[in-house]
């Protein structure tokens, strides 16, 4: 109720102790009322944010967040054409890695290099060309891949000077 409908009655109120008692009970419920319906924004609000930064978090491919990955052939046992080195662990990457930083196998040298991504049957699913650089008796590569559509599973990652033989090393999409 408005200040000036209650006027009439402030005069009763501050002289009658019931009814005061009565009115500190209504102003209280009200209070309690009106800090729960804030806590209830407040609570959505907060809900809200953190759907959102999930939501964000998860769906990074949306946004384009750059993520590279390490690949160590270094130690890798070659293997030529699309057969696989027995009893070789295979390489495991994420589907949302747009960049590689490949370091050759031991004795490769530099210049350019192709790079593929491809299925058991031999299709391919991604592929670009790099330069290698030697630096600190470390050969790497840095490639530039494509491959969040490629369905999580085995591949094979191949690597080749160019006009030589492919090297094919094991690799799991996560």
């Amino acid at each position: 109720m408005p200040l000036s409908e209650a006027e009439k009655w402030l005069d009763h109120l501050g002289s009658c102790s019931p009814c005061y008692d009565d009115f500190r009970k209504l102003r209280g419920s009200f209070q309690q009322a009106r800090r729960r319906t804030l806590l209830a924004v407040a609570a959505g609000i907060l809900v809200v944010a953190s759907a959102t930064a999930w939501w964000v978090i998860q769906s990074r491919d949306g946004i384009r967040v750059a993520q590279s990955a390490v690949v160590d052939l270094r130690n890798r046992s070659i293997a030529r054409g699309p057969e696989q080195v027995p009893n070789e662990p295979p390489l495991e990457i994420r589907r949302t890695v747009s960049s590689l930083s490949i370091l050759l196998p031991l004795g490769s040298s530099e210049g350019t290099y192709e790079v593929r991504i491809v299925t058991d049957s031999g299709e391919s699913v991604a592929a670009t060309t790099g330069t290698a650089k030697l630096s600190n008796q470390i050969t790497s590569l840095q490639a530039v891949l494509n491959i969040s559509s490629a369905h999580p599973g085995t591949y094979l990652l191949q690597v080749r000077r160019n006009g030589l033989d492919w090297s094919s090393y094991p690799l799991v999409l996560k």
